[in-house]
Formats: C-alpha cells, sequence, structure tokens
C-alpha cells in the first residue's frame, strides 16, 4: 500500500484541506524536496539536502557537472535510502543552462522512474 504525504510544494486544496499525494507523487516529491533544500535551511534538521539550487552562480562547466553529479546522488542515498535505489545521475551543461536527470527505481514496488529538473 502506497504512503500518503504532504503535497509539495505546501498547499490547500479545493476543499480547504492540506493538499496529499501518495505513489509516484510522494516519491517524485521526496526527491524534489532533496534536490531544492540547501543545507541549513530546515531548523530541526540541518544537514538535509544537498543545495542544488545553491549551484546556479558557479561556473557553467566539467567541474560543475561532475560536483552536481557526486552532490545529488550521495544525498539521494543519505535521505531516500527507504524509498529508492539510485540508478544514475546525469548532468547536462549547455548553453547557460544546468540539467540535472535523476534515475531511480522505488524500493516498495521496484519500479523505475526518473525526474528532470532545469536551472
Amino acid at each position: 500500500m502506497d504512503k500518503t504525504g504532504f503535497a509539495f510544494p505546501f498547499k490547500i486544496d479545493d476543499l480547504g484541506q492540506v493538499d496529499t499525494t501518495s505513489g509516484n507523487d510522494q516519491i517524485r516529491n521526496k526527491v524534489l524536496q532533496v534536490l531544492l533544500t540547501s543545507p541549513g535551511e530546515r531548523v530541526n534538521l540541518p544537514e538535509f539536502g544537498c543545495g542544488l539550487r545553491d549551484l546556479v552562480f558557479d561556473p557553467n562547466n566539467e567541474i560543475l557537472a561532475a560536483t552536481t553529479e557526486f552532490t545529488v546522488h550521495k544525498a539521494l542515498q543519505r535521505w531516500l535510502p527507504e524509498d529508492i535505489v539510485v540508478q544514475g545521475v546525469n548532468i547536462d551543461t549547455d548553453e547557460g543552462a544546468l540539467t540535472v536527470e535523476v534515475a531511480y527505481v522505488r524500493r516498495d514496488q521496484l519500479q523505475a522512474d526518473k525526474i528532470k529538473i532545469a536551472f
């Protein structure tokens, strides 16, 4: 049975209740939370996240790509080990844009999926 959690970003639904998600949407929300949260941003969990948004102002080159790949992979393995198995992290640096694609498998259903974020 799929777990249910708060929607990300947090919002109120049409009925005036806290919006929730489950299944693939819930896993994708968890991955996004890890990727888009900067360490130090959460008061009770200061090490949570990988600081992907902090890399926006760094030079867009192979060093940034390698650093980002390592950082994303390490953060997902640390914070979501019971939810997903990271199959790969692909970083594309093209004309001032940084694209991060994470391929993963849901542990509960052994279902492959991926998520892509562009900056």
